[in-house]
């Protein structure tokens, strides 16, 4: 077999080769046995000394002409596997879109959001501004601002998460209270303020009781500020949160940073004052503890008591969720059980 023979016999096995090759890895085996610098193709080339001097220039031409034949071959056969891959995959990972869709469940406000935000609303409403403070608080305005002096039980680090020896997990909203009472300019009109947050007391956790809670302090201070509009202010937080037929009394109380200092009671709205296990037979439910705020906590904050006055009022929020809506564990709040949560989705905006 001459050269030339040898030449057309290798184009046609190779073109065989090429169109038979399955998948990529054969095809660059082929690649390489035809084209490669070790293949026939070269092989050829290297034999040119055989070949007589007037046909080496028709031998070379033949080589390189079927050598891009090769490679465009090649080329093409290696498109078409990567489409059939491609196509092959599509087919493989197809989505029926006349499947119906997964249902999507949507998030919503946190019970205890909820009732901040219900409240919040109405305080802004009746002319309130809400004002934020520091979680981390130091003793000066926890305790000393609020008139609680260095023996008061309430300073004794089993009542209070103290961080270092004069910085503590705030223990309620009142810092805030005291902090804006400084800044506030009264030449300009009375400080009516509200303070939602959360607050930090050593407790047992248990049905009733959280070492973590959220709570909603109040404060009203300016000339001429009475106990009647103290008592007209709970009233109308009370029928706002637990309806209008709700009735309210005031009782006497002790708090450090109010005199004289109450609590509220609202009539049972299980057995409507009647008497029942849930108000313990008595027909009133205890919700807030207020008072006219005390003269040395207006001094405090560098006002004369002769001139201001005001008064506070601070809620728990989670106890309000709790009467409100009937929870009996106030674990529930935080165990972030999806059961319990999605009841409340009907209370959003």
């Amino acid at each position: 077999m001459d050269l030339f023979e040898k030449i057309a016999k290798l184009r046609e096995d190779g073109l065989a080769q090429i169109q038979t090759a399955e998948n990529e890895k054969k095809l660059n085996d082929v690649r390489v046995a035809l084209v490669g610098k070790k293949g026939q193709l070269t092989e050829i080339l290297h034999s040119m000394k055989e070949v007589a001097p007037e046909n080496r220039r028709e031998v070379g031409q033949k080589v390189n002409e079927l050598r891009d034949i090769f490679n465009a071959r090649l080329d093409k056969a290696k498109d078409n596997l990567l489409k059939k891959l491609v196509e092959e995959k599509l087919a493989k990972e197809a989505i029926d879109v006349t499947l119906p869709g997964r249902k999507t469940y949507m998030g919503s406000k946190h019970v205890i959001r909820i009732i901040q935000d219900d409240l919040e609303k109405f305080f802004i409403g009746m002319g309130f501004k809400v004002v934020q403070g520091p979680e981390i608080e130091n003793e000066h305005y926890n305790f000393e601002m609020l008139n609680l002096p260095k023996d008061h039980p309430a300073r004794d680090m089993q009542a209070t998460f103290f961080v270092d020896p004069s910085h503590l997990l705030r223990s309620q909203t009142s810092p805030v209270q005291a902090r804006t009472m400084e800044k506030h300019d009264f030449e300009n009109g009375a400080l009516k303020m509200i303070s939602p947050g959360k607050v930090y007391r050593r407790d047992d956790d248990d049905a009733t009781h959280s070492h973590q809670f959220a709570q909603m302090e109040g404060l009203v201070v300016d000339k001429n500020i009475t106990m009647g509009d103290l008592k007209g202010t709970l009233e109308a937080v009370a029928k706002h949160v637990f309806g209008q037929d709700r009735e309210t009394r005031l009782r006497p109380s002790y708090f450090p940073f109010t005199e004289p200092s109450v609590e509220m009671d609202v009539s049972c709205f299980n057995c409507d004052g009647k008497g029942c296990s849930v108000c313990k037979n008595t027909g009133w439910i205890e919700v807030l503890g207020a008072g006219m705020v005390h003269p040395n906590v207006i001094r405090n904050a560098g006002l004369d008591p002769k001139v201001y006055g005001g008064f506070a009022f601070g809620l728990g929020l989670d106890r309000f969720a709790i009467l409100k809506y009937g929870v009996d564990d106030i674990r529930d709040f935080y165990t972030n059980d999806v059961r319990f949560l999605t009841q409340f989705r009907q209370e959003e905006d």
